[in-house]
Order: structure tokens, then sequence, then C-alpha cells
């Protein structure tokens, strides 16, 4: 059995994984804020499911984290988690001293693609892009099957490509990057509600023929469309998953994207080239991917290729 915890914001996803890697066991705990809180969190959660597995947390196969932030994947520290009020933090080692057990850390996202890559199996090929659509906008990549983590730690951070000089301050620094116009703020910024879901009323209210709401939609699509056509053009990976918070559109999402794409097509044969369409999927509603990335994270193993 292995051990997988997402960390986010406001909850903490922990799974269990069985032999054939599926989840048998899971629980969920809101999030403390700063680094002791955090290390408690997860402590307790790592327990939890231990007493639903019945074993020591010592006696889990592997234990793994996905967390938001800079990781430093080798020596198991997290830092500039500014949602979580962590700074720096080694936690790894904080984890491992309280478990008694190995733990290793990665990024949320880069988990979250691992979780993703392991349900698509076969049908995702050897690469796949994980393109989280949140509060904010990441990806994560899969080549050959192993996480393509780049250079320094930061490829698949796309959201931070800057697309127009004259658009809004990013948190990062730049002006009018991706995640500006293309992510979950960005909704709550052209289109305010007090919806719980506003992905979700935006969609509807435009469906139902709110001129403003539509002309929104439509430029959310066009750009998530454009974070789409970044990562297969850069690196031609053979499918795009989408996953994070805006994912829960399912089918409104998939069919606006492929629309957008199938337009691009039609304008340039280079485009229709390269099956743009075709590559799009999105991650299927309440499949946990960070946490279960995160439990293959922190295997020795290979990362496996689906499930039966």
């Amino acid at each position: 059995m292995r051990l997988g915890l997402d960390i986010g914001g406001t909850k903490t996803h922990a799974v269990v994984l069985d032999g054939s890697d599926a989840p048998v066991h899971s629980l969920r705990l809101s999030t403390g804020f700063g680094a002791d809180a955090v290390i408690d969190t997860a402590v307790e959660a790592a327990r939890g499911l231990a007493e639903l597995a019945h074993v020591d947390p010592a006696a889990f196969d592997s234990i793994g984290v996905g967390i938001p932030g800079t990781v430093d994947t080798e020596a198991g520290v997290v830092s500039h988690a500014v949602n979580l009020g962590v700074q720096h933090l080694p936690l790894g080692a904080a984890l491992a001293e309280r478990l008694g057990a190995p733990v290793r850390v990665e990024n949320d996202v880069n988990a979250a693609a691992l979780g993703a890559y392991s349900l698509l199996g076969a049908s995702a090929g050897a690469s796949m892009a994980y393109l989280n659509l949140g509060t904010g906008l990441a990806a994560g990549l899969v080549l050959d099957g192993r996480l393509w983590r780049g250079a320094r730690g930061t490829a698949g951070e796309i959201g931070h490509i800057p697309i127009d000089p004259r658009g809004e301050q990013c948190p990062c620094g730049q002006r009018g990057c991706l995640e500006t116009v293309a992510s979950g703020s960005t909704i709550l910024r052209q289109w305010p509600t007090t919806d719980r879901h506003p992905a979700r009323a935006l969609f509807a209210a435009a469906a139902a023929g709110d001129a403003v709401a539509a002309a929104v939609r439509d430029r959310l699509l066009r750009n998530v469309a454009a974070a789409v056509r970044i990562l297969v053009l850069t690196v031609d990976t053979e499918c795009v998953v989408i996953g994070g918070g805006l994912s829960s559109l399912g089918d409104d999402l998939l069919q606006g994207l492929t629309d957008v794409l199938r337009g691009w097509e039609a304008e340039s044969p280079f485009l229709a080239s390269t099956g743009l369409p075709g590559r799009v999927r999105v991650l299927p509603p309440g499949f946990p991917a960070a946490a279960v990335g995160a439990a293959l994270v922190g295997s020795p193993r290979p990362v496996p290729v689906g499930r039966p």
C-alpha cells in the first residue's frame, strides 16, 4: 500500500493505493495555515489513513506529498507556498521524523500530472501534458513515462508566459501573463458573482443568453485553447489533459475548446496538421489526481501506465 497526500490551500486530500494502484481509502481535512500547521495536518491525515488501513504509518510501502510552491524534490524542501503561509519548509524530513518512514515531496501540479497519466493508461501514449485550471494556471509534463521538471524546476509554468504587454499585472511581476486571462481568477475579475461555483454559473448564464457572460466565456475558452496550443507546439505531447477546478465544467469545457481549436485549424493548414482538437481530454470528475500522483511520487517503482 502507498500513501499520497495532496496538501492544498484549504483542504488536504489523502489516499491509500492498493497493489493495483487503485484508491482504497481516502479522507479530507482542512489545511492549517503556517509551517507547523501544515505539518500537523499532514501527520493527522497520514495517521488517520493508517488507522483505516489497519497499519502503522511506517508500514506503508511509500509516502508521497504534493504541495503548491517551489519544491526541491531531492531535499524534500518546499518554498514560497504563499497560500499555505510557508516560506521555507523541510517538509520531507519533518514528516519522516513524525511518521517513521521516508517521505518524498513534489509540486502539486506535477503530482496531479502523474495521477492523470496513471489513470489514462495506454490511451495517454508515451507523453502527456496536464493543464491545471484553477485559481491560476500551470502544467505538468510526463515524457516517456517520467515527470519532466526542466533544468531548474520551472517546466510547465506556462501561466507566466506573457501574451499581452498591455494586460493585467500578474502576481509574478510580469504583465499580461496567460494566467491572467485563462484561469478561475479571470472569471471572477471579468464576471463577478457570489455563486459558489463561478465557472458553472458563467457557462449557465451564457447558455441562457446573457451576452456579457457569453463574451467572458468565449474569451476564456480562446485563452485556454491558446494554452493547449502552446503545450502541443512546445513539447508535442500526445494528449493534453485538463484538470483543476475548471475541469468540473466537463463536456461544456471540452466542447468549447474543441470548437475554438477547429476554428483555428480551418484558418491554418499547419495547425490542422497537428490534430489539436483530438489531443484534448478533461479529467473525469471526482478523481483525486494530485493525491494519487503523490502516492506514485513516493514510490521507487516506475509510474504505472494505467490500471485494469
